[in-house]
């Protein structure tokens, strides 16, 4: 279990640390005139900080080195 944790963490270490965010789009009424309606698309950006990606990162290869030493 704590094998599988730890290689989870390592995976999303790395691509928190390649990637540094993520986007993604919502679509918003802008006008609704009964029949008639507009829309937009909005993106939207969630950084995530290069800290959080080496911790997931060194905290999974912590868990996979306790885990062989058993």
């Amino acid at each position: 279990m704590q094998k599988t944790l730890g290689a989870i963490l390592i995976v999303l270490g790395l691509i928190g640390l390649a990637w540094g965010g993520f986007t993604y789009t919502t679509k918003e009424k802008v006008v609704d005139l009964g029949p008639i309606e507009a829309t937009r698309e909005k993106s939207h950006s969630v950084p995530l900080p290069p800290l959080a990606g080496a911790a997931a990162l060194i905290g999974g290869v912590a868990l996979v080195a306790t885990s062989k030493a058993r």
